[in-house]
């Protein structure tokens, strides 16, 4: 007797993400909203969209629910991603780190900024940054907090 298997294709993250933007557009909502619905920051919860982190299994399923999302999603919000971006990397682990930051949250702020101003960017001609040290009993933390005017595009 021959074995016979049927190739299933299976979602991916990539394909959670369109169907999690595509529900968002249906429904009209905000980052903001479906972070308050799963109980999550709106930059996580976007990160996590974008397939950048794993949801916690309560999270998933709320999201899936919430946007009425497809079962299968489910199981692949849970799963570890693999983040990865094209750009040059650089060596300088400080500045690595910076750089990690932008390739994971990148898309995540400039979501936020554009939901929150319109179409457009914060500028870093006219902007403001400081870094401070905050005590914190699991160690030291970095904050490092910018400001920059919003430019929003003209439209030709």
């Amino acid at each position: 007797m021959k074995d016979t298997y049927e190739i299933t294709p299976m979602m991916t993250k990539e394909d959670a993400t369109a169907l999690i933007l595509i529900a968002k557009k249906k429904k009209g909502m905000t980052w903001e909203g479906i972070a308050a619905a799963i109980d999550m920051s709106p930059v996580w919860t976007h990160s996590a969209c974008m397939g950048m982190n794993a949801f916690p299994a309560d999270k998933a399923a709320t999201l899936v629910k919430t946007l009425d999302l497809p079962a299968e999603a489910e199981g692949v919000l849970t799963e570890s991603p693999t983040k990865i971006w094209t750009q040059a990397v650089p060596t300088d682990p400080c500045i690595y780190r910076f750089y990690e930051i932008v390739g994971v949250y990148g898309p995540t702020l400039k979501a936020l900024i554009q939901e929150e101003f319109g179409d457009g960017i914060m500028s870093a001609i006219d902007f403001d940054m400081s870094v401070t040290r905050v005590s914190n009993p699991k160690g030291d933390r970095v904050k490092v907090e910018m400001s920059g005017k919003y430019l929003g595009y003209n439209a030709w």
